[in-house]
């Protein structure tokens, strides 16, 4: 797993990336560099954090604590998914700009299936809101 951008921070989440399969790794790392991208282009976020949080990647605020944790996995039903903190309102706000735009589980996760491209866009919007959740 060369030139990964940004470089890992632990090799524990190193080695959990490179137990993925390879279609969802691909998701998953594009949804990873996506949170850093976005983290960059907001001063209030400060540096991410990357750890292992039940068993999944995770991406923290330590310095600011301006957001809530954003972790990445590997949903039951198949495919890949970003999760947010259940008990906030980041994915039923997301959700109410973009109903039908993704697949959704509850108020925990956004769902998708590899070889779908996701609209990066879109959910830079999440990503920004999860990061800035104790900013409102």
């Amino acid at each position: 797993m060369s030139a990964i951008s940004p470089p890992f921070q632990s090799a524990a989440v190193e080695q959990l990336f490179a137990r993925f399969p390879d279609a969802e790794r691909a998701g998953l790392l594009g949804l990873r560099r996506l949170i850093f991208d976005t983290a960059a282009g907001i001063p209030d976020v400060g540096r991410i954090e990357e750890a292992l949080r039940w068993g999944q990647p995770a991406y923290l605020t330590p310095d600011t604590g301006s957001g809530s944790t954003i972790r990445l996995g590997l949903p039951k039903a198949g495919g890949y998914a970003l999760y947010v903190h259940c008990q906030t309102t980041i994915l039923p706000d997301f959700r109410s700009l973009f109903p039908d735009a993704f697949d959704y589980e509850g108020n925990r996760a956004v769902l998708f299936r590899p070889g779908r491209t996701p609209d990066d866009d879109k959910l830079r919007l999440l990503i920004a809101a999860a990061l800035t959740y104790h900013l409102r």
